[in-house]
């Protein structure tokens, strides 16, 4: 599958909070959760502990969604993206690129003892408004 456009791209690089949503038991739920990109692997790298209740859903329900949204009242300035993905702990070689960007980004993160994730997206949509109103772009496949 070919790359997100460069301006989602571009977007996701400039932010470093992404809202997370899972469901369980058809009980939905959401956590913020700082991230950092790995654009060759186009994946969202984050930490949570498994007792949080989103790492929880997520062990039983791994497909989750999220958004990443630029504050604002201007409308022709609003942008935001909305992503569908599979929520998974990294193996072995992704582990470690994983927590290489991770602690790149957030270097205070090795001071905890936290679990790594990855949100593999399958499908995102962003609003980008200085493009014109409503100009969506997308990429992938919603599910």
């Amino acid at each position: 599958m070919e790359k997100p456009n460069k301006r989602i791209i571009d977007f996701i690089k400039e932010h470093h909070v992404l809202t997370l949503a899972t469901s369980k038991d058809n009980k939905a739920y959401c956590a913020n959760c700082f991230y950092t990109y790995i654009e060759d692997e186009n994946v969202f790298v984050f930490t949570s502990d498994m007792e949080t209740k989103h790492a929880q859903d997520a062990t039983e329900n791994n497909y989750v969604a999220a958004s990443i949204v630029l504050e604002t009242k201007t409308v022709g300035k609003i942008q935001g993206i909305q992503l569908t993905g599979k929520m998974y702990q990294p193996d072995t070689e992704l582990l470690k690129k994983a927590k290489k960007a991770y602690l790149k980004t957030f270097p205070y993160a090795a001071l905890m003892k936290t679990t790594l994730w990855i949100l593999k997206p399958k499908f995102i949509k962003m609003t980008h408004n200085t493009l014109g109103f409503g100009k969506k772009l997308t990429w992938g496949n919603i599910e």
